[in-house]
């Protein structure tokens, strides 16, 4: 079966882990593309077609400045995204709950053993 176009939709977009580097980035502030170039360590033909997918799947939005070219995130496209991993975040954070409480009467296992022998001494 053949793979989505990365333009597809947002979530085949994000995909990359480059892509998710520079929605990081962009999320604490609006960006040049020169300072993008910087931050994520590769070169500038990269980062740009990185940031024509995210464009073009409406993730960021580009505003001109003269013959500089800024980028932010557009947060209401990404809430889908937010949307469908809050459904994992609650599996995740019932399993870590979870594994709390069996770390926690291990130890306390692990005590009342320790105090028991030392009463048999």
């Amino acid at each position: 079966m053949a793979r989505a176009a990365t333009t597809s939709d947002a979530f085949n977009a994000v995909a990359e882990p480059k892509r998710r580097e520079i929605l990081t980035l962009l999320v604490v502030r609006e960006h040049a593309v020169n300072e993008i170039v910087t931050a994520v360590r590769i070169d500038q033909p990269s980062v740009s077609k990185h940031l024509r997918v995210l464009r073009e799947v409406g993730l960021v939005r580009m505003r001109c400045q003269g013959r500089q070219k800024f980028y932010q995130t557009n947060a209401e496209a990404i809430r889908p995204l937010h949307e469908w991993t809050a459904t994992f975040e609650r599996y995740w954070s019932h399993q870590l709950s979870r594994v709390k409480e069996r770390a926690e009467a291990k130890m306390i296992r692990n005590l009342e053993s320790g105090l028991n022998a030392k009463e048999k001494r």
